[in-house]
């Protein structure tokens, strides 16, 4: 046998032996389990997810696999990705009770009813497989509250502190679900209890004092804080909730010397939290010298680097924040909490383009990226985009449903959207523990007010106002009042608050409302002028007193206002339009259209500057220009009613009638009752000949809201269609409100009358 035979021969050999010694699918499944379980526990998701995926495949038919597979993706917040994966794991193995518990808490955050009802079923089934799970009981707990069952809820969590007394999560919900059927002094007995029945868990002293904070009980909050402290030296939520209290009270040294504390633990995500507290309280340089030495111990940590680049821009040192940026992300072009960062930068520069370039770049690659979408959310509401800002916040909150911060500005959106009841919905979808939050409790009290559900307003705000003057609360108080009529009562509270936050906007909306109420013009416009010269440097509040002014016709205080919030924030884009606006009251035309040439050019993705503009050109009669201003806008927002219905006019005023057709549809299809979109479809029809169809949608617009400007067209349409005395009457309706519009000549030359 020759020397290379003998070789095959030794390879094959060895072959066969490795073969008979290849895992099993079962081992293989074992192997990709505890690879999975330790990446899991190291927090590295992506890495836990791989193996899980392998072990899937191992083991198709195994529901721990999935099961795993779904505590990865729910890690990770991507919810979407977990459920299926929990309801597989159910399906092979209904008895699998972590999978069920899990599923159910994810379903029990739905907005879908249904879905709700089925945590609660697959939570009462677990019951008889785990009769005192305190767990399940809480998950059960929740979801009731979810369904407005708040007894049965309140039953279950007895139950569960039977069982299990010393449960610190059970008498957490238990006291929510107090402070939300208005019990405080019930929540408070509940969490002494946990503190009763765990005297030496400092975490349980650490939640009383949190309750205590909560409702400004600031002396009894930081005897629990230092007991835990005295059991744990070095518990960091004790030390953390310890140095917020001290902050609060401006007991600063004693703060510095807590948060050098936390600093010094061993967890690593403690690190820079004294340097951040020195970023608070001022002293940036100090703060920026400790953040730089801890990057450069640790120049991985992407955290420490977030942390660094915030305390450049809180010092304005834009170039050392894009340097760090550049240079990260010249290493790694996907280092998405670089792109994520510096997208924030380019959002508070106003380009709003090239953060948008960078938000996509980073849900190109991780699409369930919460805080890509709530950034969005930015770039679409300083682009006047309001649809487009809700979708991403319902995006960002279907990814990560405990951001309270985002449900919070998308309740706002919906309120100032005057769709105050989704904004009850989406505020009762919350957590438990977030519902009871002062700020969750207040926006839910606009809500109320918004709908007019006054009682239920009512006692919302005295349960804030019971425990502090939160100045929120004293601000609805006064719209409360203001809704029922009491003007004086409106005007007390909202003093009250602009007395301690003289730069409050919807305070002093309320309070110039109340003297408009009583017709008291003047006095009125005299306190709006008086707070803005309390707050100079405050844009919003100077934006909307230049408003006020303009609408009431004082146009020299309109203008020193919108100056005034220029100065304040240059570059504003709202207060050059108000400029522009002013311009126009004047008679300045040309001077208005060289103003939002300006804002269309240093803000192409501003909404409100390009519908302002075409507005301006089409009473100019150039309806050519104003096509290209309403284009611009449909680039930004192709679903905008204004924008639709302002280009189809402008189209057809323009001589292009049969394209404007598409686009008067459009907008009649999104604002079916707009009287304005009737009108232009009815024009519409009128410029491409088709009378009885002008006839029928300019009927319609009148009915709706009668002006002039659909007398006349409606006028001309009738003497089209045939009627010419229907005609010559609507003629005659529309001279009588107004003889002076461009239309009126052209309705004359039709009918044959001479011009006056």
């Amino acid at each position: 046998m020759t020397r290379i035979n003998q070789k095959i021969l030794c390879v094959a050999a060895a072959s066969l032996a490795l073969s008979g010694c290849a895992l099993s699918p079962t081992a293989q499944e074992a192997r990709y389990l505890r690879k999975g379980e330790e990446a899991l526990q190291k927090k590295n998701y992506e890495t836990a997810i791989l193996h899980f995926k392998s072990a899937v495949q191992a083991q198709p038919r195994d529901a721990e696999a999935y099961y795993n597979l779904g505590l990865a993706y729910a890690a990770l917040n991507q919810f979407s990705l977990a459920v299926p994966n929990f309801r597989k794991a159910c399906e092979l193995n209904p008895e699998h009770v972590h999978a069920q518990l899990h599923l159910a808490q994810i379903m029990s955050r739905s907005r879908d009813r249904e879905a709700v009802e089925d945590a609660q079923k697959r939570l009462r089934d677990l019951l008889t497989l785990v009769p005192d799970d305190a767990e399940v009981l809480d998950v059960l707990a929740f979801t009731e509250l979810r369904l407005g069952q708040p007894e049965s809820a309140e039953d279950h969590l007895q139950h569960a502190l039977q069982k299990s007394p010393d449960s610190l999560k059970s008498s957490i919900t238990l006291a929510q679900t107090k402070v939300r059927r208005h019990d405080v002094a019930g929540a408070e007995a509940v969490l002494k209890q946990a503190v009763a029945q765990s005297p030496k868990s400092p975490e349980a002293r650490v939640i009383l004092g949190g309750f205590y904070a909560a409702w400004d009980r600031a002396t009894e909050a930081e005897r629990q804080f230092r007991d835990a402290l005295g059991l744990d030296p070095k518990h960091g939520p004790a030390l953390l909730a310890l140095g917020a209290l001290l902050v609060r009270a401006k007991r600063m040294d004693e703060a510095d010397q807590v948060y050098g504390s936390v600093s010094a633990l061993p967890d690593k995500n403690y690190r820079p939290i004294h340097a951040l507290f020195l970023l608070r309280s001022g002293k940036g340089d100090q703060a920026v010298r400790e953040l730089q030495q801890l990057a450069r111990t640790d120049p991985e940590d992407r955290i420490l680097r977030t942390d660094l680049v915030r305390a450049y821009l809180v010092l304005n040192r834009r170039a050392d924040a894009e340097k760090v940026l550049t240079a990260a992300l010249k290493k790694n072009s996907l280092d998405s909490e670089a792109l994520l960062q510096r997208s924030r930068l380019y959002l508070a520069s106003e380009k709003f383009g090239e953060a948008e370039v960078d938000l996509n770049q980073v849900l190109r690659y991780q699409s369930g990226s919460a805080e890509a979408h709530y950034l969005l959310s930015k770039v679409r509401l300083a682009r006047g985009l309001v649809g487009g800002q809700q979708r991403e916040l319902r995006e960002a909150l279907r990814l990560a449903p405990t951001l309270l911060a985002v449900r919070l500005e998308l309740a706002r959106s919906l309120i100032a959207n005057h769709d105050a009841e989704s904004a009850v919905g989406l505020l009762d979808e919350a957590e438990s523990y977030q519902k009871n939050t002062v700020p969750a409790a207040i926006a839910r009290n606009w809500a109320l007010i918004a709908l007019g559900r006054t009682d239920e307003a009512r006692q919302g705000i005295e349960t804030v106002l019971s425990v502090s003057k939160n100045p929120q609360a004293l601000v609805q108080n006064a719209a409360l009042k203001l809704a029922q009529k009491d003007c004086a009562g409106a005007r007390a509270s909202a003093e009250e608050v602009l007395h301690r936050k003289p730069d409050d906007v919807v305070a002093l909306r309320l309070l110039v409302q109340s003297y408009l109420a009583q017709d008291q013009v003047s006095m009125a416009l005299q306190r709006a002028r008086d707070q803005a010269s309390l707050s100079p440097s405050s844009a919003r509040l100077q934006q909307y007193v230049g408003e006020l002014l303009l609408a009431y016709g004082d146009r020299a205080g309109a203008r020193r206002a919108f100056d005034a919030a220029l100065a304040a924030t240059p570059g504003l884009a709202v207060a050059e339009l108000g400029l522009a606006e002013l311009e126009v009251t004047d008679g300045k035309q040309d001077a208005a259209r060289k103003l939002l040439t300006d804002v269309v050019s240093a803000h192409p993705g501003y909404l409100p500057g390009h519908l302002y503009f075409a507005h301006l050109e089409m009473t100019q009669g150039r309806s050519a220009a104003a096509v290209e201003q309403y284009r611009q806008a449909m680039t930004l927002d192709d679903k905008n009613v204004i924008a639709l219905n302002g280009l189809a006019y402008a189209m057809a005023e323009n001589g292009q009638a049969n394209l404007a057709l598409q686009y008067a549809q459009k907008a009649k299809g999104i604002a079916p009752d707009n009287a304005a979109v009737a009108d232009t479809l009815g024009w519409t029809y009128y410029r491409m000949g088709l009378y009885k169809l002008a006839v029928t949608n300019l009927e319609e617009a009148s009915a709706r809201q009668d002006t002039a400007l659909r007398e006349y067209h409606l006028a001309m349409a009738w003497l089209k269609a045939g009627d010419a005395r229907r005609g010559r009457e609507r003629l005659e309706a529309a001279l009588k409100k107004d003889s002076h519009l461009p239309e009126a000549g052209a309705a004359r030359q039709l009918f044959g009358i001479a011009t006056p």
